[in-house]
């Protein structure tokens, strides 16, 4: 069996992608997207942390938080808004696939996958590429010609603090750019 580190860093910055159980493209639903918000916001208040960056698409998230200086808890912080999220969902949908008998050994709704991608950002340069990497993932999965034009993103508040040209990382620029998109 696997073994799964996590990076224990006192107020660290980290980039997260959580995504849905078997892909299921629930977020961006009109009612998914207030659980979400809803479940964020409660976690956000018990358990501070600062959301740097967020894309929200039909199947997964793409973000990056920044913990207080003495913390290290980020996944008890998706525990618990996987866990309020999921409560929400099944209140008003029921469940959305069979579970496994994994999950259902343990209990867990067939919302989400168990675990999440965490990576430390190590520096400046890991963070710009990670917010460009956060920022382009719509267009990169054929969502939008232009990041621009997906709505559930924090690109739009970059863009008005000057991080971005207008234009950037749409599909028709590509050719003529050399902005780096992440991996």
């Amino acid at each position: 069996m696997p073994e799964y580190r996590r990076s224990i860093v006192p107020g660290g910055v980290f980039f997260f992608t959580v995504v849905t159980f078997q892909r299921a493209r629930i977020l961006t639903l009109p009612e998914s997207r207030e659980f979400l918000h809803t479940a964020w916001k409660k976690v956000k208040e018990r358990y501070p942390f600062q959301t740097d960056a967020v894309c929200l698409l039909p199947d997964h998230i793409h973000c990056i938080w920044t913990l207080p200086e003495d913390d290290t808890n980020y996944s008890l912080r998706w525990s618990e808004i996987k866990k309020s999220f999921s409560k929400a969902y099944l209140k008003q949908f029921g469940t959305i696939e069979s579970k496994n008998v994994s999950q259902q050994k343990r209990g867990e709704a067939a919302i989400w996958q168990r675990r999440f991608w965490e990576h430390t950002i190590r520096d400046l340069d890991d963070f710009n590429r990670h917010i460009n990497y956060i920022h382009f993932n719509p267009v990169k999965h054929g969502l939008v010609n232009n990041p621009e034009d997906w709505q559930w993103s924090s690109y739009h508040r970059f863009l008005r603090q000057g991080y971005y040209e207008d234009g950037w990382g749409a599909i028709d620029e590509l050719n003529n750019s050399s902005t780096d998109f992440g991996e």
